[in-house]
């Protein structure tokens, strides 16, 4: 009984944060974005971890997408690049599982603002301004893996 509760209360608190964090976001500009995570979630999804590592992360860039007009086809196209192209490459590090998710967070998100500098420059907007919030992001995205 008291398993089935704090299981219960576990996933009430993860749906809380992916529907209120990136509102959170929209009033607190210094709030990490936590992209490649949720990258690196969906990556850990398709390698069978279960199907909530897939739709719960894609629930929450959704979410930022709406709150910030962040553009979710370029964080997909980010995401889905990566795994093609680097995934097979870094998971030789198969013994360590951190490292795999430290490179993984990293590359996620290099191919993320290279998109979205891309797309910035074709279309001529301005979506991300890339200064020091976005390394400060990169930096809460590393520790986060770490933790997870």
């Amino acid at each position: 009984m008291f398993k089935e509760s704090m299981t219960t209360i576990f996933w009430t608190l993860i749906v809380a944060i992916i529907i209120l964090y990136p509102i959170l976001i929209s009033i607190h500009v210094y709030f990490p974005l936590f992209i490649g995570l949720a990258g690196y979630l969906i990556i850990w999804g398709f390698e069978g971890h279960g199907v909530r590592f897939v739709w719960l992360p894609l629930a929450y860039l959704i979410n930022l997408e709406v709150n910030l007009s962040l553009p979710l086809f370029l964080t997909l196209l980010a995401v889905l690049t990566f795994y093609l192209t680097l995934y097979e490459k870094i998971r030789y590090f198969k013994r360590c599982t951190v490292c795999v998710g430290l490179f993984s967070v990293i590359f996620i998100d290099l191919y993320y603002f290279v998109f979205v500098v891309g797309y910035d420059f074709m279309f001529d907007t301005s979506s991300i301004i890339i200064d020091s919030l976005l390394l400060y992001s990169l930096v809460f995205d590393l520790i986060f893996v770490v933790l997870v």
